[in-house]
């Protein structure tokens, strides 16, 4: 793992017994970031946009913290193995980190009233939330520190519980740290539904982790990306939520073609039984078992 030391603001690795405690930084990416290339190189800090990379450096330091990650600068993504392998296990390596700080970058300050407990539009309809990537960032770190966008602390992961559970679909419980086995198949791709990413195939490859399981990076492979994705689910989970999808083009099969055909799956939820029976039962009692 590659991580930014915070003082000298310069990359080191380490092996995985070795990996000291670290900060790690959620964001949306803007129309230019410092890439591994450019911290390797002799001019980042001269850059407008190295502002992103000092503020987290600053705020880890003066939390105690002598490293941060940062995706956009401690992955060189022109290495198709080093991307594969960190997309792979993003997912631990947030839950990992000693605090994860969520940057907000088109939220002022002031957008919730700590007084009221009232939550801004500014706050609710940030870039942040709709992105396929942060849906991990939001939920595998145990500490979480929102900021706006004058890095001025907005609450935790916390504090704003309710307030992301309404914004996000995801239970206050898995907010708070609830594992994720708590939680059916449907109602994981239901959390990702509304979300967006660049690239058609990042919709399968920013799950991965959510589910636990190692797939490889095939960029070009279009849609087919979230059927492999639901294919190694089924390798590794009996859960037969993973059906209970709904293609609003009228696809039909057996597997969905993206995690926006599970919007209405959110009330899903496991079914624990003694009986040899798996599947899941919803809210309203339905039952979806094997025969």
């Amino acid at each position: 793992m590659r991580l930014l030391n915070t003082t000298k603001r310069k990359l080191e690795e380490f092996g995985g017994g070795e990996i000291p405690l670290y900060a790690i930084l959620s964001h949306t990416w803007g129309d230019s970031e410092i890439t591994f290339q450019d911290i390797e190189g002799d001019n980042a800090e001269k850059r407008v946009d190295y502002k992103k990379v000092r503020n987290t450096c600053d705020m880890a330091a003066a939390h105690g913290f002598d490293y941060v990650w940062i995706d956009t600068c401690c992955i060189d993504k022109t290495s198709s193995a080093e991307l594969s392998e960190a997309i792979n296990s993003m997912y631990r390596w947030y839950q990992d980190s000693g605090v994860c700080y969520v940057y907000l970058a088109d939220v002022p300050p002031n957008a919730v009233d700590h007084r009221t407990g009232a939550i801004g539009p500014k706050f609710s309809e940030s870039r942040w939330f709709t992105r396929g990537w942060t849906l991990q960032e939001l939920i595998a770190p145990s500490t979480v520190i929102i900021l706006d966008q004058n890095w001025q602390e907005i609450g935790t992961k916390s504090s704003l519980q309710r307030m992301i559970s309404e914004i996000t679909g995801i239970p206050t419980k898995i907010l708070l740290g609830g594992g994720l086995e708590g939680a059916s198949v449907a109602q994981r791709m239901s959390w990702a539904s509304k979300r967006k990413t660049t690239r058609v195939e990042d919709l399968a490859y920013c799950l991965i982790g959510m589910f636990g399981i190692n797939m490889p990076l095939l960029y070009g492979e279009g849609e087919r990306a979230f059927t492999r994705l639901q294919e190694e689910i089924m390798k590794v989970s009996d859960d037969y939520s993973l059906f209970a999808w709904k293609s609003p083009d009228k696809h039909s099969g057996l597997l969905a073609t993206s995690p926006g055909a599970f919007f209405n799956s959110g009330q899903i939820i496991p079914f624990n039984s003694s009986s040899s029976l798996s599947g899941a039962i919803t809210r309203m009692g339905r039952r979806s078992q094997s025969t």
